[in-house]
């Protein structure tokens, strides 16, 4: 299930403006890779990299590599479809299907990737699936309710539920807190704590605190002005980044004197 994730010079261009340079990264399976910096310093963008969702924006290309377990990701004829099927991403903001039931956006990705499964192995999954995104004891007894009636927590939940239900191997998170509240937070906090057991998890966050609490490792990036490339400054145990960074400007932003 979970794999690595090697990262070579890359460097992310929208059309000619190069968005992120250089970035080298080692991502080890089974951990959490927290993503911090200051808004605008592609830390999202690079993290979109990682399953090709930045390819939706029209002139977005890469050069460089990314491999998973020594695949790499862009290689000649790989589908970009299949990657995010072994790359699962959960947004910022909730994004249920609201007019599908519970369970059938559990079902969503697996339905999209043309899975045909009998209706036992459909409700073992949406179970599994749940339960693995803790959310099946609250929600058990309307899975045929409509998704976007639940709690923006719960619905957070749902979409992590999705996600694994296709098997991915690593998971993307892209600041998926910054629209929930604090009990809600903390639910999801402690589902990434449990999901890292299976999956290589990245996730993105403006909150610091988060990121010293959910990660192992700790990515910084930073961007010299309006205009000129994101780029990864520096990138250690968490524990390092937070106490003991080894660059001045990593250490003002984590304790808060820029950002």
């Amino acid at each position: 299930m979970s794999k690595s994730i090697e990262v070579n010079d890359l460097n992310v261009y929208y059309g000619d403006f190069l968005a992120v340079e250089g970035v080298n990264i080692h991502i080890e399976p089974r951990t959490v890779t927290a993503f911090i910096g200051p808004s605008g310093c592609g830390k999202s963008t690079f993290l979109r990299t990682l399953n090709r969702m930045h390819e939706v924006i029209p002139g977005a290309h890469v050069k460089g590599s990314v491999k998973l377990d020594g695949e790499d990701l862009y290689g000649a004829g790989v589908d970009p479809v299949l990657v995010r099927r072994h790359v699962g991403m959960v947004f910022q903001r909730p994004n249920p299907f609201p007019t599908m039931s519970i369970r059938e956006n559990v079902l969503a990705g697996i339905k999209l990737n043309g899975g045909r499964l009998s209706k036992s192995d459909q409700d073992a999954i949406v179970e599994k699936s749940l339960r693995g995104a803790n959310l099946w004891n609250e929600v058990r007894d309307r899975l045929d309710k409509p998704g976007g009636g639940l709690s923006g927590g719960q619905q957070q939940r749902l979409c992590i539920a999705r996600t694994v239900a296709v098997s991915p191997d690593v998971i993307l998170m892209d600041e998926p807190c910054s629209a929930l509240d604090p009990i809600s937070t903390f639910a999801v906090e402690e589902l990434i704590e449990e999901l890292k057991r299976v999956y290589t998890i990245v996730i993105v966050t403006h909150n610091m605190q988060q990121a010293s609490r959910v990660s192992d490792k700790t990515a910084f990036f930073n961007i010299a002005g309006t205009g000129k490339p994101g780029k990864l400054i520096e990138y250690d145990d968490t524990s390092t980044i937070f106490t003991t960074p080894s660059v001045q400007a990593t250490e003002d932003y984590v304790s808060g004197r820029f950002g």
